[in-house]
């Protein structure tokens, strides 16, 4: 089964940056969709991004789209997900997530999460 082991998450302040990673063991990710969600305090985990294993087909939340990137490096086992114009409301945990099919919501296999705080 494969493990997912995430980075890059702290404390920033609002307009500022930060890059998440996301590093697979036990098999690649040249074949899986891979994405990012979050899930802010008292709320539910909701979809950030996601990368499809099929053209590589990329997809947005409208809260996140012209701020977030996603990509990946399939050598490197790795899915980034650049995070630019940070707002407060962007804090949350942020949870890798990848799926051994084609799909624009990845959700069969999830990094343990890492906490973005971004402070006004």
């Amino acid at each position: 089964q494969a493990q997912f082991v995430e980075s890059g998450g702290g404390l920033v302040q609002a307009g500022g940056s930060l890059r998440l990673s996301c590093t697979a063991s036990g098999r690649t990710f040249s074949s899986y969709a891979v994405g990012w969600f979050r899930q802010a305090p008292g709320k539910e985990r909701e979809f950030a991004a996601a990368m499809s294993n099929w053209r590589n087909i990329i997809y947005y939340a409208d809260s996140v789209k012209g701020r977030f990137t996603i990509s990946r490096d399939n050598a490197k086992n790795t899915v980034y997900l650049q995070m630019n114009s940070l707002k407060p409301e962007d804090t949350a945990v942020y949870y890798c997530a990848a799926s051994p099919r084609t799909t624009s919501r990845p959700n069969d296999y999830w990094g343990q999460g890492t906490q973005v705080t971004v402070s006004s």
